[in-house]
């Protein structure tokens, strides 16, 4: 859940649903013209990245030299190295065996598609894919925009309601595709959370901070908590709920 705005589209990439809402009064050609440019931003992104795609650099990559790798794909494998020190090895793109950066590429996609449209003077809007979302200036309404947390056991449920701006949030959770998070330790689906859910200001560490504790299991609540500059809201499977203190929740 969004707040509604005048401008609105929403694409396939991914293998999720990515929906641009634009808050700014800007003409019909600028705002067709920043659209254009992300959606094509991201479906690049979705051709190199994809795990399921034979031709993609990801699926490639043990026989690309490094001269033919892309400025995209080593900036990918850096933050991915960097994201397992700092989670004490539980962020690891290596987890199922096979190199799999999707719970760091998508948000750092989205980031990137948010300073583009930034860069073009649309200073107002939400770009959210999948529940990995950037949040920039105000909603139509003038307030900060809202962003709903879906219930993991009611699909037409709320667990929470959130209102920010300028900032990032990255939701993992198993209710839609399984106990899909691995835990690197024991090579088994994490079940002991259905839903991690991090806001902080950068999209790509957020999605990386909440794969890591979906992975950590319960310690991933006490692991949160110790973060700095990240709020955080979790439901664990025996429908437990933890929120950090500072968690720009609305009634």
């Amino acid at each position: 859940m969004t707040d509604r705005v005048g401008w609105r589209r929403v694409e396939q990439i991914m293998g999720t649903a990515i929906s641009l809402d634009i808050a700014d009064p800007l003409p019909p050609d600028e705002l067709a013209a920043a659209t254009d440019e992300v959606f094509a931003w991201l479906r690049l992104v979705d051709a190199r990245f994809s795990t399921y795609r034979d031709d993609s650099e990801v699926s490639l990559i043990g026989a690309l030299p490094e001269a033919r790798r892309s400025a995209d794909l080593r900036h990918v494998l850096d933050e991915c190295a960097r994201l397992w020190e700092t989670t004490g090895g539980y962020f690891d793109a290596y987890a199922t065996g096979r190199f799999d950066p999707s719970g760091y590429v998508k948000g750092w996609s989205v980031r990137v598609a948010s300073e583009q449209l930034a860069a073009r003077g649309v200073g107002n809007h939400c770009l959210n894919a999948g529940g990995d979302v950037c949040l920039r200036g105000r909603s139509s309404s003038g307030r900060p925009w809202r962003v709903g947390i879906r219930h993991p056991s009611q699909a037409s449920g709320l667990s929470w309601v959130l209102e920010l701006t300028d900032a990032a949030v990255a939701t993992s959770g198993s209710y839609e595709r399984g106990p899909h998070v691995v835990d690197p330790f024991t090579g088994r689906g994490a079940t002991a959370l259905r839903s991690v859910t991090v806001v902080g200001p950068d999209l790509g560490v957020a999605d990386a901070y909440a794969t890591a504790a979906m992975a950590m299991g319960r310690a991933g609540v006490a692991w949160l908590a110790e973060l700095p500059d990240h709020e955080f809201a979790v439901v664990a499977d025996d429908g437990r709920t933890y929120r950090s203190a500072g968690l720009p929740a609305v009634a």
